[in-house]
């Protein structure tokens, strides 16, 4: 089945919100619905796996549609969604004692460059060299998130792959605005001193 990566209309996603929070489980599918693609190439993403990604985005929607009283608007659907994804990538890593969570690719990557990268496809529009110097520029950068301390890791994770906002990186961390600016200035200080630079979204620099 195709799933569009396209949300409802603001006032169908409310309806069918308070629809779901009352319990109804078909509502709560409808609203989700759009967003599983997206979803579930993050998860691939973090998993590596596309099976393991598919149990992966499973699983956030269970803890998703348990959790859903507890959903207070206060960031996007789609971030919220995704916290829980990190959250429970980073518990069975933590199980199977694997590597450090690992970001692939960032989102101003499209979905087909990411499936080529899966299948050790070099991308039609670059050159043999060029891919391999954008295969080794990759694991390079999974390399130096892998490096950050837990706190800026997730807002980078935040930022630049959920592109999620400022204020909606503060509500899924439980924390202000205020905190969140610091932990992202120092964050993409760090990558840049491991050479490793992303431009800064509007917002994103320290005052």
């Amino acid at each position: 089945m195709v799933i569009a990566d396209d949300q409802p209309e603001l006032s169908d996603s409310q309806e069918l919100l308070s629809r779901a929070c009352a319990g109804e489980s078909q509502a709560f599918c409808l609203l989700t619905e759009p967003l599983q693609a997206r979803l579930l190439r993050q998860a691939v993403v973090l998993a590596g796996d596309a099976t393991a990604a598919e149990d992966l985005v499973s699983e956030t929607l269970v803890e998703a549609w348990k959790s859903l009283p507890r959903y207070n608007q206060s960031c996007r659907l789609s971030t919220w969604l995704y916290s829980i994804l990190l959250h429970r990538h980073r518990k069975s890593v933590r199980r199977a004692r694997s590597r450090p969570l690992s970001l692939a690719w960032f989102p101003f990557l499209e979905a087909r460059e990411l499936h080529e990268q899966q299948a050790n496809l070099p991308s039609p529009d670059l050159s043999p060299a060029e891919a391999m110097a954008q295969s080794e520029l990759d694991a390079r950068l999974r390399q130096c998130i892998d490096l950050l301390p837990d706190k800026h890791r997730q807002v980078i994770l935040l930022r630049f792959f959920e592109d999620a906002s400022l204020p909606d990186i503060a509500a899924v961390l439980g924390c202000s605005t205020g905190t969140v600016k610091p932990r992202l200035h120092h964050a993409l200080e760090k990558l840049r001193k491991m050479k490793m630079n992303l431009p800064p979204t509007k917002g994103d620099t320290q005052t």
